[in-house]
């Protein structure tokens, strides 16, 4: 039997994601500092309603709420020895919503760092690693999940661990890194690492999540497209967070408007990625106007990095071209002005 993540890919040129749900949740109550996961268990009919929130707002593909779901992440919270119940929990729960709708919702379980060092550097050794992504990702595929989405890492020690405790399931997997303004992961993961990376590992797909906001992440899928492997074509994700982070009120507020997540959407898929989403301060008013980009505008030419700057703001040089000089992104005119915005 085909999995409905591989059917719809098949099936569809991109798929629409969801958004922020840190954010979601920031706004029903919780707290700073608090496990959303605990919510799969004390609150599901807050967790359902985020779920549902970005169903209506047409997203094809939603991801549970256990970005913190490892034994590790838990630990903070004295909930270690919970990570099958809160993991099943969330993934049921959002099996339920996405069975409740008129159409097909690939559920996708969720599955961030560990927060932990790695070993030589840090205490973590890869064996417990891979055991605790092995445990995070079967409670998922256990609680419904269509697919499991590895993201935010910086390293790639990490992602492969991760990848390796994620293949004691039958599910297909997805990992995605966080590229800052250099166009580069915290760890130093340039797009050429990336996509060598990707390869090797022969997942699925991959893309960029979170970073510095949507012009630095349609730049990073431009990167991808100019270092893929030879012979090798992934499906592509872009996740970006919704702008730029404010302090208003003591709150943090991100300052992209629907129509900018609109304008990122359509110039993140032709650009070349096949899942479009949004990550931090991504409402689904924000995902709304998307999936209307999406469905109203006929794929175009790749942009340039000018397209990109002058609809979505700045872009880093280091994200312009990658350090190595190896896989420059090319603009129409052969020199060019530095922007401030």
């Amino acid at each position: 039997m085909t999995n409905l993540f591989e059917k719809m890919l098949n099936e569809k040129d991109v798929l629409l994601a969801d958004g922020a749900t840190g954010t979601s949740f920031f706004g029903m109550g919780l707290q700073s500092g608090d496990a959303p996961e605990l919510w799969n268990v004390d609150y599901p009919e807050r967790v359902a309603q985020h779920y549902q929130s970005f169903v209506d707002a047409g997203s094809d593909l939603i991801l549970t709420n256990t970005f913190g779901g490892t034994r590790y992440r838990l630990m903070l919270h004295k909930a270690e020895a919970r990570v099958a119940e809160l993991n099943i929990a969330a993934a049921q729960i959002l099996r339920e919503v996405a069975s409740n709708s008129d159409r097909d919702i690939v559920v996708a379980g969720s599955i961030g760092p560990t927060g932990e060092i790695l070993a030589p550097l840090g205490d973590l050794q890869a064996d417990d690693a891979v055991a605790a992504f092995a445990e995070q990702a079967l409670a998922l595929e256990q609680g419904g999940a269509d697919v499991l989405w590895i993201e935010t890492m910086s390293s790639q020690e990490e992602v492969e661990h991760a990848v390796a405790g994620a293949r004691q399931t039958s599910l297909p997997i997805v990992f995605t890194m966080s590229f800052d303004t250099n166009g580069r992961t915290m760890m130093g993961v340039g797009a050429a690492d990336m996509m060598a990376l990707h390869h090797r590992l022969g997942v699925h797909a991959c893309g960029t999540n979170c970073g510095i906001g949507a012009s630095e992440v349609v730049a990073a899928i431009m990167n991808f497209q100019a270092s893929k492997t030879e012979g090798s074509d992934p499906v592509l994700v872009a996740k970006a967070n919704c702008g730029i982070p404010e302090f208003i009120d003591g709150e943090i507020h991100y300052n992209g408007t629907p129509e900018i997540m609109a304008s990122y959407a359509r110039m993140a898929r032709d650009a070349g990625a096949r899942i479009v989403g949004g990550c931090c301060g991504t409402s689904p008013e924000h995902v709304a106007a998307m999936r209307q980009a999406l469905d109203q505008t006929a794929p175009g030419p790749a942009p340039t990095l000018e397209d990109v700057e002058r609809e979505l703001g700045e872009i880093s040089r280091g994200a312009q071209a990658q350090a190595d000089g190896e896989h420059e992104v090319k603009t129409r005119g052969s020199s060019r002005k530095r922007r401030r915005r």
